[in-house]
């Protein structure tokens, strides 16, 4: 009897996100072609401060301050501010030649005692010296529009957005297998996922790059957490509990340097498991009992903050449903299992289900990625493997009393260097 409850309780999970993800495609397709052109007429020029961490990023660092330097944003209002976090190659060589050429770009070298241990205390000692009224951050290995600050800072002309995000799409994705499937779920988490949680007003996420916030509400948060590794998804919840809200801009776009090998993504995917369940555990009751949300906020808010749950819900709905299988199963019973490989079909990869990635290929005009769609299967699988042993690891921390993790950087190769031409005059 226990375990009948238990395998009901697991699949009802599964399925209802797996309605959440037909929701979402649903509500983009109907948006697709009622949504109302933005307004880029509209100026709004505060003073912006761009972060930039950077640890040993020497292959792909001048790539994009060559980009910031390209920037269309007034350049007497923009403020660069790269933090070479003591890196052991030539990133603070590469970034001191183009602050002595341009006057707008500041380098912090912070040295090997105190830097070096992770991207959040980086990105504080960058926002002690930023004197924008607008804080943005891009990963050393990102490449965006030219004219992207415009694209943000419309949006903060509403005093309720504390935080605007922009979408990621993958710059090497010719590369291997790897970058090919998370360039996969890069069209669904921001075309389709990202994009309905926008359009519905639900709760968008902040990604840690491509975005930015309000000066004066990050100081007001005492920055970034540096004891959470997830340390975007923090903020946006520590955003919207303070009572302001973050928005996704589909067409502020910017390409990314995707992990290249199976190694990589396992590292990269582990830092985030693992940072995404600190989160749910620190905000989990103080979302529930805010006064600051509406109930579908609040709603989905939950949803977001377990999602990296969901692998570990799948295996256990697996084993528990095994078990009684060989246990006479009754028909009920039997039925409900028809749910798990539907609801398995809802969860592939990392914010990716099959047919939101089919959607957002459809809206994106790239139908000749469909055929990559079936092997996302082995990154499901994967991350089943990465998100059970992120929480075991996570349960031992606090059995143990230990409050931080050690901080992992992702290997840029600046193999994207090879697929710039076509980019460098958007």
């Amino acid at each position: 009897m226990i375990l009948e409850i238990a395998f009901v309780f697991l699949t009802l999970l599964l399925a209802l996100y797996m309605v959440r993800h037909y929701v979402f495609t649903l509500a983009v397709l109907y948006r697709s072609k009622k949504q109302p052109p933005e307004n880029k007429d509209e100026k709004f020029e505060p003073r912006v401060s761009v972060l930039i961490p950077a640890y040993d990023e020497e292959n792909v660092l001048g790539r994009l301050l060559q980009r910031m330097c390209e920037l269309t944003y007034p350049k007497d209002k923009l403020q660069i501010i790269v933090i070479n976090d003591a890196s052991r190659d030539k990133t603070g060589e590469i970034a001191d030649e183009f602050a002595k050429k341009h006057g707008f770009i500041k380098v912090i070298h912070r040295d090997h005692v105190n830097g070096g241990i992770g991207k959040p205390h980086a990105l504080n000692e960058g926002l002690a010296h930023a004197t924008g009224e607008i804080i943005y951050c891009f990963d050393a290995d990102y490449y965006p529009k030219r004219d992207i600050i415009e694209r943000f800072n419309v949006h903060f002309r509403n005093p309720k957005i504390g935080a605007v995000q922009g979408r990621v799409t993958v710059l090497n994705e010719p590369v291997s297998l790897i970058t090919r499937l998370v360039a996969l779920e890069r069209i669904a988490g921001y075309r389709v996922d990202q994009k309905a949680r926008e359009d519905l007003g639900l709760i968008p996420q902040f990604g840690g790059t491509v975005g930015g916030f309000r000066s004066e509400l990050i100081r007001a948060l005492g920055g970034w957490d540096c004891n959470i590794l997830a340390e975007d998804t923090d903020l946006t919840f520590r955003c919207y509990l303070a009572g302001y809200k973050v928005r996704y801009v589909n067409d502020a776009e910017s390409y990314e340097e995707a992990v290249e090998n199976w190694r990589y993504y396992w590292s990269q995917r582990s830092r985030w498991a693992k940072g995404h369940m600190q989160c749910a555990f620190k905000h989990l009751f103080n979302f529930i009992k805010s006064k600051n949300l509406r109930l579908r906020e609040k709603f989905d808010g939950l949803l977001l903050l377990n999602i990296y749950f969901v692998p570990i819900i799948v295996l256990l709905a697996w084993i528990v449903g095994a078990a009684l299988y060989f246990s006479n199963p009754n028909f009920w019973f039997l039925s409900l299992w028809a749910l798990v490989p539907l609801s398995l079909y809802s969860a592939v990869g990392n914010f990716a289900p099959f047919f939101e990635i089919g959607i957002g290929a459809y809206l994106d005009d790239r139908s000749r990625v469909y055929w990559l769609i079936p092997l996302l299967f082995i990154t499901f699988f994967i991350n089943i493997a990465i998100c059970t042993k992120a929480f075991i690891e996570l349960f031992g921390s606090k059995l143990m009393g230990k409050k931080q993790f050690r901080w992992k950087k992702t290997l840029h190769n600046g193999y994207g260097n090879n697929y710039m031409e076509c980019l460098r005059k958007k």
